[in-house]
């Protein structure tokens, strides 16, 4: 298996980060089941917990990043056979899942009044002590950090986070396991064990 994709199938940096992104939303999602279900609010462990749920949102976005970076600058293995809805269906959940990865990091930083101690090795600012925050949010829309917080931490954990994401994850691995037991195709091979 190369490093680029082919017409038949992903390749090996592809894959790569396709399982990282996944490891890291299961890893976001563990540690913030844990911080609400197994902490106390405002405890040494519940800031800890939260700093890595954090530092994985930080690292998620820097892998989507690699991710687009690098779909971009490689062609992706042909479609299998398949009708035009059925593939009009597969780009947009594509699509849908490109942009989740992309909110959700970028939703999760701006709506979070702390700052990142990303795997506790650095610190990344706020968003409130940012420039762009002092810039597009307090001076072009007139808000305070709590009032901007608000609507971010709505989008972010009550409507995206609760079951949006649930949703496209749930959907992606349906269609996978679709094509592989229902339709026999190549399609879960070309981003697992390829050909």
């Amino acid at each position: 298996m190369g490093l680029k994709n082919t017409a038949n199938t992903y390749g090996s940096i592809a894959k790569c980060l396709h399982w990282l992104t996944a490891a890291l939303f299961l890893g976001s999602y563990i540690s913030v089941y844990y911080l609400h279900w197994f902490t106390e609010a405002r405890t040494p462990e519940s800031f800890n917990v939260l700093q890595i749920h954090l530092s994985i949102g930080v690292s998620i976005a820097v892998v989507v990043l690699l991710r687009i970076l690098w779909r971009i600058s490689n062609s992706t293995p042909s479609l299998e056979p398949g009708t035009k809805l059925e593939h009009l269906a597969a780009h947009a959940g594509h699509y849908a899942l490109y942009a989740i990865m992309i909110i959700m990091p970028i939703t999760g930083y701006m709506g979070t009044g702390a700052n990142v101690n990303f795997f506790f090795l650095f610190e990344i600012p706020k968003f409130e002590n940012t420039l762009i925050f002092d810039l597009l949010v307090n001076n072009g829309l007139g808000m305070t950090f709590k009032e901007f917080e608000k609507p971010m931490d709505f989008l972010h954990k009550d409507v995206l986070g609760a079951w949006v994401v649930w949703l496209l994850i749930l959907g992606h691995a349906l269609a996978a396991l679709y094509h592989h037991f229902v339709k026999k195709d190549q399609t879960l091979h070309k981003m697992t064990i390829g050909k």
